[in-house]
Parts: structure tokens; sequence; C-alpha cells
């Protein structure tokens, strides 16, 4: 029975592992920007690798519900891996992307304005683990958030062959990744019920998010998050 009890225990960290393998290989894939594997490019298996670990990233939390799994360890675990899949993963994205669209140095200070993405999302883990207040909202954007909101931005500039310049990008970089250690109140995105009336700003989040990947594909995504702070800065002072 013990050992069945230690499997039980050991699933949501394995599913958090496979979080942290996913944005490993985000990273890879990052510098390997051009190389096409198969139909794809090494910044769309980015793209791929970076929501596989958005999935795992969920079901560890649920699956942690579900049996009753929790521990300090996975705690710890899982924002190692999200920082990793969530901060490094899509600064590299970044980092590459300006790099190589761009007349750029490797080392301009333009380029080196995406590590404020993984800086601020390791801040903001860190402040979440010590703080207890944040269990049904949050304060700042969430790291995974943040993440997607570049994998939008980095595929909206290559549908439309669009590239900003490199030191625009870079204020952009540090001003929308400081989001992330705000006191902007986010509201949560688990469901306590199916409701309507309970989770209206949900739904809409959820409608608008279709609305916007099925028009724009993964640039949708950065059309997302904004709604979602948007939304969030609306109905900050109500309980959600």
């Amino acid at each position: 029975m013990k050992f069945f009890q230690t499997i039980k225990n050991n699933i949501p960290n394995t599913i958090t592992c496979l979080n942290l393998v996913s944005g490993c290989l985000a990273i890879m894939f990052a510098f390997n920007y051009d190389k096409c594997y198969g139909a794809l490019h090494g910044y769309e298996m980015v793209y791929i690798c970076i929501a596989a670990a958005a999935v795992f990233d969920f079901f560890d939390g649920m699956m942690a519900r579900l049996l009753h799994a929790y521990s300090s360890l996975g705690k710890e675990l899982d924002s190692l891996s999200d920082l990793v899949s969530f901060g490094v993963a899509p600064g590299m994205l970044m980092w590459n992307t300006i790099l190589l669209n761009t007349c750029e140095g490797v080392f301009s200070p333009w380029i080196v304005a995406s590590l404020a993405i993984p800086v601020f999302a390791a801040l903001r883990l860190a402040k979440f683990n010590i703080d207890d207040s944040q269990t049904t909202s949050f304060i700042g954007l969430p790291v995974p958030a943040n993440a997607l909101f570049w994998i939008g931005v980095c595929a909206w500039m290559h549908a439309n062959s669009t590239f900003f310049t490199p030191w625009i990008m870079a204020i952009v970089m540090v001003l929308f990744s400081s989001l992330m250690v705000s006191r902007l109140h986010m509201f949560s995105l688990k469901f306590k019920n199916l409701a309507f009336a309970d989770n209206f700003v949900r739904y809409i989040l959820i409608v608008g998010a279709v609305i916007f990947i099925v028009s724009y594909q993964a640039a949708g995504l950065a059309w997302t998050i904004i709604t979602y702070i948007l939304l969030s800065i609306v109905t900050r002072n109500k309980t959600i």
C-alpha cells in the first residue's frame, strides 16, 4: 500500500516535470529559430512547447487537488518549472526574434532587454510563494499569461512581416514584464462553479479568446492577454 501511495503522491510532480521538459525543449527550439522541423520552423515549435507546458501546469494542480497530494516539494518544483517554461523560454524566443530579424548585434542592449522577461518572472514566482493571499486571485500578471502574450507578439510579427524597431520592443518587453511584479489585481481563471453570474468575466474572456484565436491564430493570444488585463482592471473592486 505504501508503494501505491508513493506513486499517487508523485503523479502531480511527474506532470510538473513534463512542464519543465517542455520548457527546456522550447529553449532549445528558440536557438534553432529558423530551422525547419517538418512543416514548422523552430520558433513555431517554441509556441507548441510553451503551450504544452501551460497544459501540464494546469493539470498538475488539478491532479494534486483530486488526489490530495499536496507537498512543499511540489510547490517549489512547480515554481522552478514555471520559471523555465514561462520565463526563460519566452525570453529566449524574443532574444532570437530580435537578433535574427533585425541588424542588432547579439549583445545589443535592445536584445539584452529580453532578459527582463525571465528576471521579472523569477521575482513574480518568488513573491507568489511567500504570499498566502493569492489563493482566489492574483497580484500581478501570472507568468503563464505573460509567456502566452509573447507567443502572440512573435506570431503577429511573422504573420504580418512587421518587426518593430528594436528599442521599441525593448521598452515594451520591460514595461509589460513589469506587470508581473505590479500591484495589479488579476482575477483567477479557476471556476468554482459553472454559474454564469459568478463567472461572467471568465466567460467573456473565453469567448474573446476563441474569437481572437480563430481570427488571428497564435497571434490572437496577445489580444487575449490584453483583454484579460483590461477585464481585471475593470473588475478590480469586485469579488469574482
